[in-house]
């Protein structure tokens, strides 16, 4: 009942969202407000039509029709029935044409062509099954009246329900599917979003997540809920988790931080389901020490009004004008095939590297336990968001008690070997797969180690492995990565790209090494590129000097490992 109550007042969130913030804006504290706020809609009715308004308009859907047509006629072959003998074809048609009658009559009743499959709910799921229910009640009564269903088994009225009714709602699921995507490939490629913790399980954090999912998705971004009732833990909120109390607010920080997801700010709810004053007093420490800003719940609110009309500030200094530059950035046109040639490759090599991925997976298990995957943002293509895959190698950096484990604890010999062995890098075949990343590219970096520069490392899709990577990988600044990869870019061709998937099998076996030569030929081309604002100028002036395929690896100073 709880759930519903929410439910109908997501309706009249933004009315009472805005109305919080309000109330803080005027200097009234919202700890004493919120809960009148929301309460207040307990009371409310739902307001009919006006009589002008209501006026019968038959509207019916294409698909619906469709579907309400199809139903009866899937029904009756799945029994078997005969539809052409003769004899048998009008008791079929009378029962094909009282059940669509009967069908059209419901949706034109309970208005579903009405419908807006953005806004699918749980009440729209309701509506279709009364719909259904209703026609097949409508039809089984008028047949069985006069004809007390001869020749008709008694299980097709039933079979048709489920058909049209699975029907309608795959056809709703899917439209909403639809639109989701279509808004997300709507979204900025550069939006970076501000992610927020709640603490307090209330009907004010519940509205506010659903606010902002609903109005700011691509800015704000709730990544975690804290708690003092033990019985929330580990339970999820609109598809938010319950992590623990209030007192785990540091660890819950360190844990993004590992997967490169950072805090921007902590929001608290008032009121007796807000934190105790010990709790609020220990947030407020936490969020001093690590520079965050604590906001109450209508606080944030007004902020998100206050912000949304504008851009939020980058993360990066040089991602706000690396959308303007990248879209003049002439790419080579085979990165129009490398796409092909990476989709085929990495189907290929998951299913060739199945059973090493299976045994890899089981010794996970064994040794850190589930889950097997390890998932880490980084910056993708154009700036965007990118979350890899691993193996996980490491054991979780705190107990169930929230106490940190030492680092030399967390890892085991088989952490070490997967990690030795790159098979913990295998995961990573399904980005490839799916089009986030490429076999061959510049590796995704997190936000903090993103060199001073990115713009053109940023114009193309992340690889698995790279020409920074087999001259040199970790042994690198981020600055030598960056002029490493922006040779890569300018240089892209599919003999280069065999070149460096053979030079990977060689790091394999001796180890990482700095190619001197290949560091003073990127640097030559990257310094041309900042003087001129002609990128192909650029690479046809040098590329007499720069010759992509000499090699390197012959070439290569070694490096003393650490």
């Amino acid at each position: 009942m709880h759930c519903g109550i929410l439910l109908q007042r997501w309706m009249r969130g933004n009315n009472v969202l805005a109305a919080g913030a309000a109330v803080a804006s005027n200097g009234v504290n919202p700890a004493t407000h919120d809960t009148n706020l929301v309460d207040r809609g307990l009371t409310e009715v739902r307001i009919r039509l006006p009589s002008s308004r209501a006026s019968l308009r038959i509207r019916l859907s294409p698909v619906d029709v469709t579907l309400a047509a199809a139903a009866p006629l899937f029904a009756l072959y799945f029994r078997n029935v005969d539809m052409v003998t003769d004899g048998k074809w009008a008791v079929v048609g009378s029962y094909f044409l009282v059940s669509v009658v009967a069908s059209l009559l419901a949706f034109q009743f309970f208005r579903i062509s009405e419908m807006i499959p953005r806004y699918l709910s749980v009440r729209d799921l309701l509506d279709l099954a009364k719909v259904v229910l209703s026609g097949q009640l409508v039809t089984t009564i008028v047949l069985f009246t006069f004809t007390r269903l001869d020749g008709i088994p008694r299980s097709v009225p039933a079979i048709q329900a489920l058909i049209l009714g699975t029907g309608l709602v795959a056809y709703r699921v899917a439209e909403n599917f639809t639109e989701k995507r279509r808004r997300q490939s709507d979204r900025p490629r550069d939006a970076v979003s501000q992610n927020v913790i709640l603490i307090g399980l209330n009907d004010w954090s519940v509205l506010v997540m659903k606010f902002l999912k609903a109005h700011f998705p691509e800015r704000w971004r709730v990544v975690a809920l804290l708690d003092e009732e033990t019985r929330w833990f580990s339970r999820s909120v609109n598809g938010v988790q319950v992590f623990g109390p209030p007192a785990q607010l540091e660890t819950i920080i360190e844990e993004f931080a590992t997967h490169g997801v950072g805090i921007d700010r902590v929001a608290v709810g008032g009121g007796a389901d807000g934190p105790s004053e010990e709790a609020l007093a220990e947030i407020k420490c936490i969020c001093a020490r690590r520079n965050l800003e604590l906001v109450s719940f209508p606080d944030l609110s007004a902020i998100c009004y206050a912000k949304g009309a504008g851009r939020l500030a980058l993360r990066n200094s040089d991602a706000e004008s690396s959308s303007c530059v990248v879209r003049d950035i002439r790419l080579s046109p085979y990165f129009r095939l490398k796409r092909l040639i990476d989709a085929v490759a990495a189907a290929f090599l998951i299913l060739w590297l199945l059973p090493l991925l299976a045994m890899a997976a089981l010794l996970v298990i064994i040794d850190v336990g589930s889950p097997v995957l390890f998932w880490q943002q980084r910056v993708g293509k154009g700036g965007g968001e990118l979350q890899i895959l691993k193996l996980r190698t490491l054991r979780p950096p705190f107990d169930r008690r929230g106490q940190k484990i030492p680092e030399e604890q967390r890892l085991s010999w088989i952490g070490r070997l997967l990690r030795q062995t790159r098979i913990d890098e295998l995961p990573q075949l399904l980005n490839v797969l799916v089009g986030d990343m490429s076999l061959i590219g510049p590796r995704p970096l997190l936000p903090e180690d993103q060199p001073p520069n990115s713009v053109v490392r940023l114009t193309v899709c992340p690889g698995i492995t790279g020409w920074a990577q087999v001259n040199g990988g970790a042994r690198l600044s981020p600055t030598e990565k960056d002029a490493l990869d922006v040779w890569y870019i300018y240089n892209a061709s599919l003999w280069l790209d065999l070149r460096i998937v053979w030079m990977t099998f060689v790091c394999f076996l001796n180890g990482e090494r700095r190619s001197q030569k290949a560091l003073f030929q990127a640097r030559i081309i990257q310094a041309g590129a900042d003087e001129r604002s002609d990128k192909e100028a650029v690479i046809s002036g040098f590329s007499s000097f720069v010759d992509p395929s000499g090699d390197d690896a012959r070439e290569a100073v070694p490096v003393q490992s650490d």
